[in-house]
């Protein structure tokens, strides 16, 4: 065995399909009639989702009083709701966005459903926000400046709902663009194969006229580029944001510097499990499992150790800075946490975020898809675990022992938090039959990397000098970069 070849790349796709097999594959979910399989998840997504939209409608008529918050406990399931799917957006954007600057390849196999899960992630997060204000009709016309008969109308820039309102707007909007940008040579791709002329005609719209010259090519590449480079602060941006509604407060658990980096590490968790959640579930469903491979799975699994263990330096730094800090009232918002009425939260908490991902060290656990997609559950979980234990355990006991207080969430909230997910579930189910849920150009630039037996080797590699069958990932890349 020579020295090289225990440095050769896992392959991104195998089973050495052709280019003209990637296409079939990916538009088959578009082109033929959905499965059983699909059309009873669709219906179990669709239900969920207007019972959820159901009590959102009940909350509209009735009034906020229907939630379980009282004097001392102002969030709740809420706000809870709204961190978590905010969280869940920030992986599409990481592994758009980050891992294209740094040349990562095997993003591409996984970036298009990661996009489309930023999206709808989003939407489900700009609901709580909004239901929040109690009677949006009135509370939106105070989130954004406009002039009017008395003169500019400022908004109240101290609000943290402000914040949160620009965070989403500006989050939504990058990432749609990006998303959008990416799809335009697929959408070609489509528009080619259509076989009715309604088809044709709303994806040759879509696709906005690209020919696939090389004119297009530059453009496009310049375009993404920049898109990418504009989107990379988002990661660290918007979770920060999110997380100065609470670091901005005098509240004993809340106001602290750690959170913008903890909350950007969580939301990067949580959304790379929801990922891996969604993508095992996809490239079953979808037969796509020579396309989203065993080593996108396991690579994604390392980054999940890798933030998990910032979550858990997260989560005791926060004790040894609450007994550094000689604050009698800090140290006994963490002591609460831990033996206190929520305790069986905290240490849910702390079992799912720090504990179980450690079984992500063993390669031979991040390569069996059961153990990853029941991994993917649990960290979520957990995760959801984090912004209940964080908002409510640090308001239920303040200073004032006359002031302390229980929060039991009503069935209003349960079903709302249970409508998002329907909400989530059934735009992507309705995204995989519409749009294509793999890059398929970007697919095919890296489908010839691969082990020796597993796929052909690029023309690039032999043009370049380079052994073709025992090449490092270095010289893999640098190949495929000087490659036309």
């Amino acid at each position: 065995m020579s020295s090289h070849t225990s440095h050769l790349r896992e392959p991104l796709v195998v089973g050495n399909p052709t280019l003209a097999q990637i296409s079939d594959d990916v538009c088959a979910p578009m082109e033929r009639k959905p499965s059983g399989l699909w059309w009873a998840a669709f219906s179990v997504a669709f239900t969920v989702m207007i019972i959820g939209l159901s009590a959102i409608g009940y909350e509209f008529y009735t009034g906020i009083g229907v939630w379980g918050l009282n004097k001392t406990i102002g969030w709740g399931f809420d706000i809870t709701n709204f961190v978590f799917w905010v969280g869940i957006g920030h992986a599409g954007t990481l592994i758009s966005a980050i891992l294209f600057l740094f040349r990562q390849k095997w993003r591409t196999s996984i970036n298009r459903s990661a996009e489309a899960m930023t999206l709808f992630a989003v939407i489900c997060a700009a609901i709580f926000p909004l239901i929040h204000m109690g009677r949006p009709w009135f509370g939106m016309l105070w989130v954004f400046p406009y002039p009017n008969l008395r003169g500019p109308l400022w908004v109240n820039f101290r609000s943290p709902l402000l914040w949160d309102v620009f965070a989403i707007s500006t989050y939504f909007t990058i990432s749609a663009v990006f998303w959008f940008i990416g799809l335009i040579p697929d959408l070609a791709t489509v528009r080619d194969r259509a076989g009715t002329r309604i088809r044709k005609k709303i994806y040759g719209i879509l696709s906005l006229g690209w020919s696939g010259s090389n004119r297009h090519w530059v453009h496009y590449e310049t375009v993404y580029m920049l898109l990418a480079g504009l989107a990379t602060p988002l990661v660290l941006s918007v979770h920060t944001i999110v997380s100065m509604d609470f670091a901005t407060s005098i509240m004993p658990g809340w106001h602290t510097t750690i959170f913008p980096p903890y909350f950007v590490a969580g939301a990067i968790f949580s959304g790379f499990a929801m990922v891996l959640t969604l993508l095992i579930i996809t490239r079953k469903v979808l037969n796509i499992e020579h396309l989203i491979t065993i080593n996108h799975l396991e690579n994604m699994c390392k980054v999940i150790v890798a933030t998990g263990m910032m979550v858990g330096l997260a989560y005791a730094t926060e004790f040894l800075i609450a007994w550094y800090s000689g604050s009698n009232y800090e140290g006994f918002t963490f002591i609460n946490r831990a033996k206190g009425p929520y305790a069986w939260a905290y240490w849910t908490m702390v079992s799912c975020n720090v504990l179980s991902p450690q079984v992500f060290w063993f390669k031979k656990m991040r390569t069996s898809v059961p153990v990853i997609f029941v991994m993917s559950l649990v960290v979520n979980v957990g995760m959801w675990f984090e912004r209940f234990v964080i908002i409510v355990t640090s308001l239920h006991r303040d200073y004032l022992p006359s002031s302390w207080a229980m929060y039991s969430p009503t069935w209003v909230e349960y079903t709302t938090l249970l409508g998002t997910f329907g909400i989530f579930f059934t735009a992507f189910l309705v995204f995989t039959r519409v749009l294509p849920v793999i890059a398929i150009g970007e697919v095919k630039s890296v489908s010839q990397f691969a082990k020796k037996g597993h796929a052909k080797v690029h023309p690039s590699a032999s043009a370049s000098g380079l052994d073709p069958e025992a090449m490092t990932d270095d010289e893999a890349d640098g190949a495929l970069e000087v490659s036309p």
